[in-house]
């Protein structure tokens, strides 16, 4: 099973491990939200369908829904952006994801942006403007 990561057009990036997928958002969107000061905790146990809001966080500027890139139900928030939700920033990929989730359909990963995909959907221009 390929660890690789894949993307939501609304910018977040989901990793499976397994039926865990672990979610968090782009570097890309790290850099537009800026420093973030606060990030809700997701309610573990929630169940959430693909697009819909599953946290928010906010930085120094506004407040920015974080939506569940796949259906299932979300098992774990990451406690660390509690005490430091920098983390986001400094590490969007790894010690800065948001929370995990028990995926309800795996198939559904094939219907998010691969990085390369992710890459041209940013240089389009179709991401502008999108918050």
């Amino acid at each position: 099973m390929s660890t690789s990561r894949r993307y939501a057009k609304s910018h977040e990036w989901i990793r499976l491990d397994g039926k865990t997928g672990y979610v968090g958002i782009s570097d890309h969107a790290q850099k537009e939200v800026t420093d973030v000061v606060y990030v809700e905790m997701a309610k573990v146990g929630k169940a959430v369908k693909a697009g819909d809001e599953a946290t928010t966080l906010e930085s120094v500027k506004a407040a920015f829904s974080i939506y569940a890139p796949m259906s299932g139900t979300i098992s774990k928030t990451n406690n660390a952006l509690e005490g430091d939700p920098g983390l986001i920033n400094k590490s969007p990929y790894d010690d800065g994801w948001i929370f995990a989730m028990d995926v309800s359909n795996p198939e559904e990963l094939n219907a998010l942006m691969t990085e390369e995909q992710y890459q041209a959907f940013l240089t389009s221009g179709a991401a502008a403007g999108h918050h």
